[in-house]
């Protein structure tokens, strides 16, 4: 088998894990693809470990070159994707380590980490790979590289202290919290929501969306309630988006994928992506 067939599940997952878009994933893996073509492969012993190098690198370049998305219009959120079967960046017997590696809270808080920083986090957290393999990839020393991960894992354990994994308790809550915001009740939302709770919205400058981050339960729950609440023909499908329950909204006018961050029983962060551009890969659902 080829091995950019092979392989390309694997390095699909590592390249949208460092870049947080399907598109610039997928020109990463089409420049992997001109490499590939253009070496001897008879000098090549280990084809996915050559791959993901290439993929690496050419990931930490695009991550330098489009800096903090400085000319992006309002608030940026990674591309939410579809991981409801075992092709889609994540397999059932998943870690959840894995798991929450691709989760869009994770994706977002590592935006604020340096390209090489990031990329050290997700080989090692996300695949694994020992750190000769990544020293090898990021050029830098192992010494260097381990304190990389420990600098990276601190300040993603910092911000994600209010996050939890659990699947049933972000089930629970998303589809309890959607009813809600659909009939504007905003008591019964503000009952659902932590106190320091932020919600994110993603519209490119496409759609209405607010430019800032919402902070505090009363805000993100009057937020809500006006969004959704008592809208003729709101439809919700409910989906698994990057490896945790989230949903669809549609109307007329527009489409937003939406997921939640859960602690203690509540929801401690929102996630809403209205960005035309970032919804072409779930639009069919």
């Amino acid at each position: 088998m080829d091995p950019l067939g092979e392989h390309r599940p694997m390095l699909f997952g590592l390249a949208y894990r460092l870049l947080g878009s399907v598109a610039d994933a997928e020109d990463v893996l089409q420049d992997a693809y001109l490499k590939w073509r253009s070496v001897s492969h008879e000098e090549i012993r280990q084809p996915r470990r050559y791959l993901s190098r290439i993929v690496t690198r050419a990931a930490i370049d695009r991550l330098r070159a489009r800096g903090s998305h400085e000319t992006y219009v309002g608030q940026w959120l990674p591309e939410p994707v579809l991981t409801s079967t075992p092709a889609q960046l994540l397999d059932p017997a998943e870690t959840a380590e894995r798991r929450d590696s691709v989760a869009i809270a994770t994706l977002h808080i590592m935006e604020r980490l340096d390209p090489v920083e990031r990329a050290v986090y997700v080989l090692r957290q996300a695949f694994e790979l020992p750190y000769v393999q990544i020293a090898e990839t990021v050029q830098r020393s192992e010494g260097h590289c381990r304190q990389l991960f420990r600098r990276a894992s601190a300040r993603l354990d910092e911000d994600q202290r209010h996050f939890s994994p659990s699947r049933a308790e972000h089930a629970a809550l998303l589809a309890s919290f959607l009813a809600a915001a659909c009939q504007g009740d905003v008591p019964a939302l503000r009952a659902l929501l932590h106190e320091e709770v932020v919600a994110w919205t993603d519209s490119g400058g496409a759609t209405k969306a607010a430019r800032n981050p919402i902070v505090g339960a009363d805000k993100t729950s009057r937020f809500f309630a006006g969004v959704y609440g008592l809208r003729d023909g709101m439809t919700t499908t409910f989906v698994e988006l990057n490896g945790a329950p989230g949903a669809i909204m549609r109307l007329a006018d527009f489409t937003q994928a939406i997921s939640f961050a859960v602690h203690d029983g509540r929801i401690s962060g929102a996630f809403v992506v209205s960005n035309p551009d970032k919804l072409t890969t779930i639009a069919g659902v």
